[in-house]
């Protein structure tokens, strides 16, 4: 390290040790002031000047050095000065003190500052990149983050010092007079009925209130800047406009029409959107009919000696089909409709922040709103592999359209769509080969799981190609073959068919997001806040399209909280709370997980202790046949609180549900572990789990005093 910077960081090492050292900390309460009160009011009066100069000092001294005592300073600064000279000069020290610790994190900190506030310094430096000084600003106006940490992290950020000195002044000055004001009151108490004069009822009301009004005055300046150039309609036809009709929009509508809101609900497609058409409900029919498949060609495992199906692949698709239409009543317009939702089936596109053209058969109409809630949902990506177009590709919104089933399958994709896509074709008869360019499928799941699934898709047949990356698709004497790229070298994959399954992207286009200005995030998604409103305040994004997850319980989850904001905004707003999301992938064995995976906890250096329970040695299981797979459970060291479950077998899924409650609601594994669990089932393996932590963490010492007592007894 620099040797002026070693000098900095020991000199300010050694001032903040004397200050804890020495307890310099007692001087700066409330109590001591009251009790030295007197005699500084007489030494002010005899030498204001000074008084005044030695408190500036003071202030810039506890705040540059980010020590503790700046809010008790800024009470004393109004007992002292006054409301006037008090804020004057509280205003502009604190400004100097923390323009310095900003310098000095700037110039000596930054590796100390970025392991301390690390998840922090992300959020800020996204709002810095965005909003520049008026972010600061906020922070400053709102206390949203510690006076200290702000000074610090942004001693980090590409803010100019002089920008960051003067929107400082002016963003704190607010807060500093209702601090001040509140010192001048408690400067007046010499007795208990003080405590309860008006003026210190007020001031400290103040306090208290001041971040709410800070926030709305923000808040009003945001939406104010948004909104400068959209003339508002003096009247709305509907409290809310919703786009898209599959979860996260059908949710979306149900909720503002069970609360008697008027909202109309506008599908350019089919009504249920991917989950009801070319998701969900069709992917589980299909993987349904191929584990049938499967059982069958397991018989000998369960004393048959011989179990045989015949099927007809067009009929299988049919039957796909059939299960979609006994679903789609569910999201059918006559329901919602029913509902007391007004849907219309057309093309949407928002032309300003209150106003959407809905273009159907009949022409283009212009609707008003209060709110709108985007629910565009999301589409396969297709990535720019040369010769792809033309030899033409499956997709999982294509791929149902199916009737002969391919001899020759490649999948492109090891994640959860391509992964359940490959298996349940190879099921069928496909002689499928994965390809996939990561290290391993799944990748987001721990690498035992990944392994798992592997080696259970090689032993159906499946050729399992990672760290392979498709580089060229070619036809050479009428056959389609497929070029990848693995260790340097090109390996050639001939085949009859190619499904694309390498991840969605959110329909961010061709609804007028780009008029509006609306911005996407690099995941290319629409771009949220934490109550999941866009750019413009009373416009929201939900599901797919408004991300991180890309699952129809997410999309549903994200629904009420987009629905009750834009409905309710100027009065309740809530945050969306994703700390317990559980999800599936409907593979053999099933791969199922809620909250940290180990690979995570080790990336993000959280600690956490490991349980493993093996559901081989469960007694259900070995009599289903499918004694195989475990359950993991992060907890953190040395408690039962869950961190994270991952559950790899045979109705892994349901069985998670179980710890998904427990985390959503703090339920700990000793109380698990004392819940009666039906016996034979496979949800006993949570209790085993359970069981598992509970042995690690046995009381060695009291048990060896057990025995000891035991062995008394026995004489």
């Amino acid at each position: 390290m620099n040797p002026r910077k070693l000098l900095l960081l020991l000199v300010i090492a050694v001032l903040a040790s004397a200050f804890f050292a020495i307890d310099l900390g007692r001087y700066f309460s409330l109590d001591y002031f009251k009790s030295q009160q007197a005699a500084i009011e007489a030494y002010r009066a005899a030498h204001p000047g000074l008084t005044a100069g030695i408190f500036f000092a003071v202030y810039v001294a506890v705040t540059g050095l980010s020590l503790p005592g700046a809010a008790i300073l800024t009470l004393v600064g109004g007992a002292i000065f006054g409301l006037l000279w008090g804020a004057v000069i509280v205003s502009f020290a604190s400004t100097l003190g923390a323009t310095l610790a900003f310098l000095v994190a700037r110039f000596a900190l930054r590796d100390w500052v970025q392991s301390q506030f690390g998840v922090r310094l992300k959020a800020i430096n996204a709002g810095i990149e965005k909003e520049g000084g008026f972010y600061l600003f906020t922070l400053r106006l709102i206390p949203i983050f510690p006076f200290f940490a702000i000074n610090l992290v942004m001693g980090l950020t590409p803010i100019r010092a002089w920008t960051f000195y003067w929107v400082s002044q002016i963003g704190m000055l607010a807060g500093t007079l209702v601090y001040v004001n509140a010192g001048t009151q408690v400067a007046r108490i010499d007795s208990l009925r003080g405590i309860l004069s008006p003026g210190l009822l007020i001031s400290f009301a103040l306090l208290g209130v001041f971040p709410l009004i800070a926030q709305k005055i923000v808040s009003a300046v945001k939406a104010r800047r948004v909104y400068a150039k959209w003339p508002k309609p003096k009247r709305f036809d509907r409290n809310l406009i919703v786009i898209g009709a599959g979860s996260a929009g059908l949710v979306t509508a149900y909720i503002a029409a069970a609360v008697k809101a008027k909202v109309t609900l506008i599908e350019k497609h089919r009504m249920g959107g991917d989950c009801l058409n070319t998701g969900c409900v069709p992917s589980k029919a299909l993987i349904r009919s191929a584990k049938l498949l499967s059982h069958m060609r397991r018989s000998p495992e369960f004393g048959i000696r011989k179990a045989a199906a015949e099927f007809d692949f067009a009929e299988v698709m049919d039957r796909v089909q059939r299960v979609i239409r006994e679903v789609a009543p569910h999201d059918s317009v006559e329901r919602y409709t029913g509902l007391g939702v007004d849907v219309i089936q057309g093309i949407a596109k928002i032309t300003s922040p209150w106003t959407v053209a809905v273009t159907t058969a009949e022409g283009t109409r212009t609707l008003t709103t209060r709110a709108i809630v985007i629910a565009a949902g999301a589409r396969p990506f297709v990535p720019p592999i040369p010769g792809l177009e033309e030899i033409g590709y499956l997709t999982s919104d294509t791929v149902w359209n199916l009737r002969e089933l391919p001899k020759r399958l490649v999948v492109l994709g090891g994640g959860p769509i391509g992964s359940e896509l490959t298996q349940t074709f190879a099921r069928f008869g496909s002689q499928v080969t994965q390809v996939e360019m990561a290290p391993r499928i799944l990748i987001r799941e721990d690498p035992e799981v990944s392994g798992r699934v592997t080696a259970r898709f090689r032993q159906e047949g499946i050729q399992v190609l990672v760290n392979h990356r498709a580089k060229q698709f070619v036809v050479e004497n009428g056959e389609k073959i497929l070029i990848a790229e693995h260790d340097g070298s090109d390996t050639r994959i001939p085949f009859d068919a190619v499904l694309v399954a390498v991840g969605r992207m959110a329909n961010t286009t061709g609804y007028g997001l780009e008029e509006l200005g609306i911005p996407a995030t690099r995941a290319r998604t629409v771009e949220t806040d934490e109550y999941l409103q866009t750019l413009y305040p009373n416009i929201f994004a939900a599901g797919d399209v408004a991300g991180p997850y890309q699952f129809t319980h997410t999309a549903a989850h994200q629904a009420w909280y987009a629905s009750v904001n834009a409905l309710f905004g100027p009065f309740k707003t809530f945050k969306a709370d994703y700390s317990v999301i559980p999800w599936s992938t409907f593979v053999d064995p099933e791969v199922a997980r809620v909250g940290l995976n180990e690979q995570e906890a080790k990336e993000r250096g959280i600690a956490h202790e490991v349980s493993v329970y093996g559901i081989d040695d469960l007694d259900r299981a070995i009599a289903d046949g499918e004694a195989h797979g475990f359950v993991k459970v992060l907890t953190a060291p040395g408690k039962d609180r869950i961190l994270g479950v991952t559950i790899v077998g045979e109705h892994a899924g349901d069985l998670l549900a179980e710890y998904v409650l427990a985390m959503r609601h703090g339920i700990g594994l000793n109380k698990i572990l004392g819940t009666i669990h039906i016996y034979p089932t496979l949800a006993e393996a949570n209790k085993y789990a359970a069981g598992v932590w509970k042995k690690a963490h046995a009381p060695q010492k009291l048990l060896a005093w057990v025995e000891r007592f035991h062995a008394w007894r026995r004489g």
